[in-house]
């Protein structure tokens, strides 16, 4: 069984006891998150699309940890201008893992 959820504009292919990174969402470590945006969900041969979410389903999510990404550099520059800017960003993001899928 699997399901594709969206969440923060992304869309997820999950089964149970997966583990994935999301944008930073609220809750402690060792709590449970709720998704409803639920698209598409497949039991052995069995298809359920939604309109655009499945009605009443739902993936419960446990919080691992609260982890930063990756360093990303942007570089702006202006030739001739002797004008030249640096900027770094990390993300912060969620680690979950998948616990329950209810369709």
């Amino acid at each position: 069984m699997y399901v594709i959820l969206e969440a923060g504009g992304k869309q997820y292919k999950l089964e149970k006891d997966d583990e994935f990174l999301l944008n930073r969402i609220a809750g402690k470590e060792a709590g449970i998150v709720k998704f409803k945006h639920i698209l598409f969900a497949k039991e052995k041969n069995t298809f359920h699309t939604g309109n655009p979410y499945i009605k009443d389903a739902y993936v419960a999510c446990e919080i691992l940890s609260h982890p930063r990404g990756k360093k990303v550099f942007a570089f702006k520059y202006k030739r001739r201008k002797s004008k030249k800017r640096k900027v770094g960003h990390r993300q912060d993001l969620t680690r979950l893992k998948v616990k329950e899928i209810k369709i």
